[in-house]
């Protein structure tokens, strides 16, 4: 019988398959959120399996709690996108691209973070960039088309950085390990204080480089706020809440080989100078923007600079800080997604200023858009307020100036952002020039999304809890 972890990357395939033969809207969204239905019951049987190898695959503390996130993420778009897709004017060749390049993106996240290849791995990451760039370009406008351009060939130039840095591992490893097992990230950590350091290092820097790109860390993080802008609403979500974060847990794996050998570069330096920048270049960029879904595509590239930092002060506590930052930032950017998506269609508009007072015009969406600016901002008491203060604690710990400097980005980026909450949520209402239509399947999503980042930062599940303790104790 086909193992679990196998059945959980190639269901999203087979539905793919079958969407690609659905042309009716009504037909293929049902059927789409049927998929991430049976992918989210399967996320959670994976809890009851025993942690180790399984073909190709592992399951591990580090990638069991992201893969339930991801499985729960897709469940609420597929649920946020039947209810506005009608309003995205598909013919039906775009409605069957649409949904089958979702669940394909879908079963290549699930393979990325379920992965114990390297080779592997990065196939999978392709796949979800390839069929990220068909959403983004599915309305085949030109300033799609651009977003779609630019998404492909800045983060195709990443992928191929990484594929070199890959290479470099395997390289590094080869003599040690045979040719099955000279991919693993188990063996290679393994085996990692007998390879050679300097191959080590280039090779980190590399991977760095490479899925920092997808994972929108300055400098290569361009491709972000466009391909948030331009796609269909409900890929804002899916990008925010989920490529980011299986880049960002590839930059880890790699990071827990390199440090198992005593004389390799300290990885750390790299990785606070990546996320600081990002901080700091995101807070002033939020005071640039007119279009509210690049204004909350940069918020995301600070949100990974802050989970970059603290991967780079490293130790449990700053490393634990950064995992939960992570889930913290899927959960509420995808509310806020599912919001601003909403609240879109009822204005026909997604610029800032033709967006006001939701709070007197439509007061379910008004309040659930305010608290997740609010939550994304890092006010308490939702999780990100938790795990910023735990980033800023071990920061003054380890690099009190830089724990100065990026408290500073923060303050500017929360300024920027309670700013927008303002002028989105309050004040005079814009007149609306759509019927609201399907409101509890879009406010359902954004509200869910919201209890289950207030349940984490007030009383975190102990279970939840010791899975990402042990994930922080295995990156390091």
């Amino acid at each position: 019988m086909m193992p679990l972890p196998w059945i959980m990357v190639f269901f999203p395939w087979v539905g793919a398959l079958v969407l690609l033969a659905l042309p009716r809207l009504r037909i293929a969204a049902a059927v789409n959120i049927g998929c991430a239905v049976v992918s989210f019951a399967l996320a959670l049987a994976l809890f009851t399996l025993p942690h180790g190898e399984q073909g190709w695959t592992r399951i591990d503390a580090l990638n069991l709690p992201f893969v339930l996130l991801a499985s729960f993420v897709a469940l609420t778009t597929s649920i946020f996108s039947a209810a506005t897709l009608a309003a995205e004017g598909f013919d039906h060749w775009r409605i069957r691209a649409y949904h089958g390049a979702f669940q394909v993106f879908l079963g290549a996240q699930y393979l990325a973070l379920l992965s114990d290849n390297l080779g592997v791995l990065w196939v999978a990451i392709e796949i979800a960039t390839l069929a990220s760039v068909l959403m983004v370009a599915v309305h085949r406008t030109p300033a799609a088309m651009e977003a779609a351009w630019k998404f492909f060939m800045l983060c195709g130039f990443g992928i191929a950085l990484a594929l070199f840095g890959t290479i470099l591992l395997y390289s590094a490893a080869q003599a040690l390990l045979d040719a099955e097992s000279g991919l693993s990230w188990v063996a290679l950590k393994r085996v990692a204080a007998r390879c050679d350091a300097d191959t080590l290092n280039l090779a980190f820097v590399f991977l760095l480089v490479g899925y920092g790109t997808k994972a929108g860390l300055v400098p290569l993080h361009s491709w972000l706020p466009d391909a948030h802008a331009e796609g269909p609403i409900a890929i804002s979500a899916v990008l925010s809440g989920l490529l980011l974060n299986a880049a960002m847990l590839a930059v880890l794996r790699a990071k827990a080989i390199v440090g198992a050998h005593p004389d390799t570069l300290a990885v750390g330096p790299l990785l606070m100078a990546l996320g600081l920048a990002s901080v700091l270049l995101a807070s002033l960029a939020l005071w640039r923007r007119r279009d509210a879904r690049r204004f909350f595509g940069w918020s995301s590239i600070e949100h990974m600079g802050i989970a970059a930092f603290a991967f780079g002060i490293g130790g449990p506590a700053a490393t634990l800080a950064g995992l939960l930052h992570m889930i913290g930032h899927s959960l509420v950017k995808s509310a806020i997604f599912f919001g601003i998506g909403r609240a879109a269609q009822q204005k026909g508009s997604q610029k800032l200023a033709d967006i006001s007072g939701l709070v007197a015009s439509d007061p379910w969406l008004g309040w659930g858009l305010a608290l997740a600016i609010g939550a994304i901002a890092g006010l308490p008491p939702f999780l990100l307020f938790a795990s910023e203060y735990a980033v800023l604690n071990a920061a003054m710990a380890a690099q009190p100036w830089l724990a100065v400097v990026l408290a500073l980005g923060l303050v500017v980026a929360m300024t920027a952002l309670i700013h927008t909450l303002q002028a989105l949520c309050f004040g005079t209402a814009t007149p609306d020039v759509a019927p609201a239509g399907h409101g509890l399947a879009v406010l359902v999503p954004l509200w869910l999304h919201l209890a289950v980042a207030l349940l984490l930062g007030l009383a975190m599940p102990a279970l939840f809890s010791s899975f990402l303790k042990a994930a922080a104790g295995m990156i390091g």
